[in-house]
C-alpha cells in the first residue's frame, strides 16, 4: 500500500478490530516492514489517536479504550452482518427493537450517503419478527438475495436440501422473512414454475442474474410464506385439540407454526360457542422434542389426536417430572 494516508486509515481500521495487534501482524496486514509500521503508528498519536504500545512476550499496539469515538469503515457485506446480529436482538419495554434499530442507524452513518441509501432498500425488502436465533446465514448471501429482491433480479443459487443434498437453481426471490429461528426465501423455482420456500442459511452462494421479472404484490408475500410453513413437508404431521382461546394459544403457537381451527362443544367446526373453546391445531415438524414443552407452558386441557411418538414422549417426560416431585427424590 503505497499512499502513506491511505494505509494510515487501514492501521487504524486493523487497530479497531482486535484488541492488540503484533508489529508484525500489522506488518504482515499492511503489506510493509516493521520500521514503516512504528512510523505511521506515530503519525496516528501525532494527530491525536490514542494509541497504545505495550511491551513484552504478547506486546504490539492497541487503543486506549474509551478515550474517543474513532471513524469506522464498513463494507456493505459487513452492514447485513451487523443487522443479522441484531436481529437477534430481543424487543425492549422501549419498543420492538428500539437499541437495535438505533444501533444499526449508527453503522449506517459510518457508510457513504449512496452506499447508506442502497443498504436502505435491501433492508427494506427484508422483514424480521426479531426472533431469529439459530441458523445464521452467509451475510453476502443475504446482501445478494435481497439486493435482488428489491432491484426484481433473477438470482443462480447453489442450495442443499435438509437432507445434504446440493442443487443449483435459478430464482426469482419474492420475499426474505425472519419466521422463528430462521430466515426463508419464498420464490419461484424457474426450472419446475413453482413457487417455493427455501431456507437461507442453506444457500452455499447467490449471485444476481442480469434478468428482471415483475413480482407479485407484496401485501400478500408474508401471509403465503405462512401458509407454506404450516403446511411444508416435514416429517411429522402433528394434531392437537386445545381448550383454550385463540389468543392464549397463539402465544405459544403463531400462525407461522401452526394452523388453527376452533371447534363446538361436539368437536364440529363453529364460530359461536362462547364457553372456553376447543380449537384443532395442526403442525408440521422436523422434530417432536419442543412441542412437549408446549403442551406444558399452554398449561389448559390438551388431547394429542397424532402421532403415537407424540405421545409416548409427553408420558415419558410426566413419569419423569413425577419422580423429581416426589418426597426425597433429591
Amino acid at each position: 500500500m503505497a499512499d502513506g494516508t491511505a494505509r494510515a486509515l487501514k492501521l487504524l481500521e486493523l487497530l479497531q478490530s482486535a484488541h492488540v495487534r503484533t508489529v508484525s501482524e500489522l506488518a504482515d496486514r499492511l503489506g510493509v516492514d516493521e520500521r514503516t509500521v512504528r512510523r505511521d503508528v506515530r503519525r496516528l498519536v501525532a494527530l491525536d489517536v490514542p494509541v497504545e504500545s505495550l511491551r513484552g512476550r504478547y506486546g504490539g499496539y492497541r487503543l486506549m479504550p474509551g478515550r474517543r469515538v474513532l471513524p469506522l469503515t464498513f463494507t456493505s457485506e459487513e452492514v447485513m452482518a451487523v443487522f443479522l446480529g441484531l436481529s437477534r436482538v430481543r424487543p425492549t419495554r422501549d419498543g420492538p427493537g428500539v437499541a437495535a434499530q438505533t444501533a444499526l442507524s449508527k453503522v449506517k452513518r459510518a457508510l457513504p450517503s449512496q452506499d447508506a441509501e442502497r443498504i436502505d432498500a435491501v433492508l427494506a425488502a427484508m422483514v424480521s419478527d426479531g426472533r431469529v436465533r439459530d441458523g445464521d446465514p452467509d451475510p453476502a448471501v443475504m446482501l445478494t438475495l435481497a439486493d435482488a429482491l428489491d432491484l426484481g433480479r433473477a438470482v443462480d443459487v447453489r442450495y442443499r436440501n435438509r437432507e445434504g443434498v446440493p442443487s443449483r437453481r435459478t430464482l426469482h426471490p419474492y420475499g426474505l422473512i425472519a419466521r422463528g429461528d430462521h430466515w426463508y426465501l419464498l420464490a419461484l423455482d424457474t426450472g419446475t414454475q413453482e413457487e417455493r420456500v427455501f431456507r437461507v442459511d442453506r444457500v452455499e452462494t447467490a449471485r444476481s442474474l442480469a434478468q428482471t421479472f415483475v413480482p407479485p404484490e407484496r401485501d400478500d408475500v408474508a401471509a403465503r410464506l405462512t401458509e407454506r410453513l404450516v403446511h411444508a413437508d416435514y416429517r411429522w404431521k402433528v394434531v392437537l385439540r386445545i381448550r383454550q382461546t385463540e389468543e392464549r394459544i397463539r402465544a405459544h403457537l403463531p400462525a407461522s407454526v401452526a394452523g388453527l381451527e376452533r371447534l363446538g362443544r361436539r368437536g364440529t367446526p363453529t364460530a359461536d360457542d362462547d364457553r372456553l373453546p376447543w380449537h384443532r391445531a395442526e403442525i408440521h415438524a422436523e422434530d417432536l422434542g419442543w412441542l412437549v414443552s408446549v403442551i406444558a407452558a399452554l398449561d389448559c386441557e390438551v388431547v394429542i389426536e397424532r402421532p403415537e411418538e407424540l405421545r409416548e414422549r409427553v408420558r415419558t417426560t410426566a413419569v419423569r417430572m413425577l419422580r423429581a416431585a416426589a418426597p426425597g427424590s433429591g
